[in-house]
Order: structure tokens, then C-alpha cells, then sequence
């Protein structure tokens, strides 16, 4: 086996396991408000989204074509130089998404991957190296950076405006059943989610594997997207999303607004919409982005909610940082790369991804979220109540 195969298949392993966290990070995008409302158990919940992620995984290809080839100048590079700087972009990403579950705050996914791969394309390459701006499907600031600025603010209005809508259209009619019927139609509206988030986010780690193929000249640009990828892309985020984010599924159905099924429902449709329509048009929007506008929005469109500021400030603070923070890590994973040089530098990369991942893993354990804790009232702690005690932090799952 060449030394060139054998970092293809690293970085292969390596983006499906991106693709795992990607899972069990943005579960709460589709599931949260109705883990919170009750309107469906947290283990049905999760599964369902596993199923609706692996079928959405299959309905749309633009986004993978988006990521494979809009937004890194690759042309000219040579192919293990290539190889290494998708792997070295693909650990900034992960330890992003591992950090930002480990703290309980719903940051996109999307933009850790893409940070490290620029990161990790700027020092490899010179500022030459990524597509900042390009035509109608290509560049950073056209497909990444105005979506990502725009997206939570039309899905607040969207979501703002759904909930208003409906508050004003039952006030006479009885709580008990209104919460009832909109329980069920939450089962609709979380399964639509679902359903989107596979047809966005699986399609961004095909992409990210259809560049190491073409970086290894097993394809070329103008190849299709091989079914073997599609599969295994869709089977790693459906593996990840029924793991569970649980310590981000708080975060979002429990501590920035206190939702009711009628709200669920409304930011659920919202995200939903939003989220099919980017895909349609290749642009590979942030789902948490998305999820958390909309859930702002029902606070905002439901007369004398509560909307927690504080941690909508945490979170917008992990916002700010996902690109720049997931972009040093991926510089770094590309200079220690380099250093050491040829498989050895990858090597070393992957052993120091292992024992980050470990040591996030048990750090979480001390204080768990799981299905018996997840909708406990919040009090002001990103960690459930039972478990404040042994918490330091703050941190939850």
C-alpha cells in the first residue's frame, strides 16, 4: 500500500467520523423543542432523526458539490500535500464539535469544518488558496459567510411571526387541547427537520471526501459523487444523531426560551423551510444557526415569553469563535503535519485528535446528560440541577 493510499483512508475514517459528531452534535436542531414540550420521549425522538437523517442524505447532492469544489483552490496542489490539508482541516473541525458539546452550546457544525479547512488551506497555500468570492456556487463569502449572517435572523422573523400568528388564532379556544393538537403536529414539523439536516449536513463530509478522491486521482471534478460515499456519509450521521447530543438538546429545549408545543411547532416549520430551500440552492447553511433563530423567534412572537439573554450571549460567543478557533487548529494539525513530514506528521495528528476526543469523553461523564436529566428545569446552569454538585463548570451534555 503507497504512503499516499493509506492518508486517503485516514482521512476517509476521519471525515465519517466527523460526520458521527456531526450527528450527535446537531440532534438538538430537530429535536429539541419537542423533546422539551413532551410531544415526543427522548429515545423516539432521536431515532426517528436518525431514520430521517439517513433518508434526507440521499435527496440532494448540491451541497457536496459546493464543499468539493467552491471553496479551496486545489487545482495545482500536489496530491499528498492536498491529502493532509483536508485531514488537518477535518481535526478542527472535530475538536470544535467535541468542545462546544462538552460545554453544552450549540454551535455549527458547518463552520467548524470549513474554519479548519481554511485554516489549515492558509498556511499550506497563502491566502491564494481559498475561493473567497466567486460566481453564483462558489466562495467563501458567498456560500458560507452572507448565509451564515442571514439565516438566524430570517428564522427568528419566520418563527416570530409563525408564533404570533398562532397565539392569535387560538386565544379563545382551550390550552389543554391546543397544546395537545400542536404536540402532534410537532411530530410533523421535528420529522421535516430531520429530514433537512441529512439533506444539508451528511452532503458536506461527501464533499469533503470526494476532494481527498480527487486530491488521490481516483476521480476527477467532473465524476459523480460515488454511491459508496453517499451510503457511508448517510449511515455516519444517522450512527450519530441517535447517540444523542443530550447536553446540547438541553441547551436549546430548555434554557433559552421555556418553549410550548404551539412555539415547537412554529420554530420546528420555520427551520425546516429554510433549511430545504438552502439546500436546493447548494449553499451549506448552519442548521444550528437556523434551529436557535427560530427558537429566539418563538420567544420573541409569544406575548410574555421569557428569552434567557445570557445564554443566547454564550452561545453567539461560540459563534464568533467557531471559524477563527476551528481555522488555528487546523493550521496547527497542518504544521505538525508538515514537520514531521509524510504519514508520520498524520500519524501523530490523529493520536493527538484520540486523546483529545478521551479526555473530552470522560470530562463529560463527571456530570451527565442523558434521558432522565434532559428536561429538568433550568436554573441559571448549563448543567441539570442533580448534577450541580459535581460541576465546577457548568459544563453539560
Amino acid at each position: 500500500m503507497s504512503a499516499e493510499l493509506f492518508v486517503l483512508l485516514i482521512v476517509i475514517v476521519t471525515a465519517l467520523a466527523f460526520d458521527f459528531t456531526n450527528g450527535f452534535h446537531d440532534t438538538a436542531n430537530a429535536m429539541a423543542t419537542s423533546i422539551a414540550t413532551g410531544a415526543l420521549g427522548p429515545r423516539v425522538a432521536v431515532g426517528l432523526s436518525a431514520i430521517l437523517n439517513l433518508v434526507g442524505a440521499f435527496l440532494s447532492v448540491e451541497v457536496a458539490k459546493t464543499v468539493s469544489g467552491g471553496l479551496l483552490n486545489i487545482g495545482n496542489v500536489h496530491h499528498m500535500a492536498l491529502l493532509q490539508i483536508v485531514f488537518a482541516g477535518l481535526v478542527g473541525g472535530i475538536v470544535w464539535n467535541l468542545l462546544t458539546w462538552l460545554l453544552g452550546l450549540p454551535s455549527s457544525s458547518t463552520h467548524a469544518l470549513f474554519g479548519g479547512l481554511i485554516g489549515a488551506a492558509v498556511v499550506a497555500l497563502g491566502t491564494s488558496g481559498v475561493i473567497w468570492t466567486g460566481n453564483a456556487s462558489t466562495g467563501l463569502i458567498n456560500k458560507i459567510i452572507v448565509p451564515a449572517l442571514v439565516a438566524p435572523f430570517v428564522a427568528a422573523a419566520v418563527a416570530a411571526l409563525g408564533t404570533f400568528v398562532i397565539y392569535r388564532l387560538t386565544q379563545a379556544s382551550d390550552e389543554t387541547k391546543v397544546k395537545r393538537g400542536f404536540r402532534w403536529g410537532q411530530i410533523g414539523s421535528a420529522s421535516l427537520v430531520s429530514l433537512a439536516h441529512g439533506t444539508n449536513d451528511a452532503q458536506k463530509t461527501m464533499g469533503v471526501i470526494f476532494m481527498a478522491l480527487v486530491a488521490h486521482g481516483t476521480y476527477t471534478n467532473s465524476d459523480d459523487i460515488p454511491a459508496w460515499v453517499k451510503i457511508c456519509c448517510a449511515l455516519a450521521i444517522a450512527a450519530g444523531t441517535y447517540l444523542g447530543g443530550w447536553r446540547i438538546i438541553r441547551t436549546l429545549g430548555k434554557g433559552l426560551v421555556e418553549i410550548d408545543s404551539p412555539q415547537g411547532f412554529a420554530a420546528e416549520s420555520s427551520s425546516a423551510a429554510i433549511i430545504l430551500t438552502s439546500a436546493q440552492f447548494g449553499l451549506p447553511l448552519s442548521t444550528t444557526h437556523t434551529a436557535t433563530g427560530s427558537i429566539l423567534g418563538t420567544g420573541l412572537g409569544k406575548p410574555g415569553a421569557e428569552v434567557r439573554w445570557g445564554v443566547l450571549g454564550r452561545m453567539t460567543v461560540a459563534w464568533v469563535l467557531t471559524l477563527p478557533l476551528a481555522a488555528l487548529t487546523g493550521a496547527l494539525c497542518w504544521g505538525i503535519a508538515r514537520l514531521i513530514g509524510g504519514v508520520g506528521g498524520v500519524l501523530v495528528d490523529l493520536a493527538i485528535l484520540i486523546a483529545l476526543a478521551v479526555y473530552m469523553y470522560l470530562r463529560a461523564h463527571r456530570n451527565p446528560v442523558d434521558t432522565a436529566n434532559v428536561n429538568e428545569e433550568w436554573e441559571g446552569g448549563l448543567t441539570p440541577p442533580s448534577n450541580l454538585a459535581g460541576s465546577a463548570t457548568g459544563a453539560s451534555a
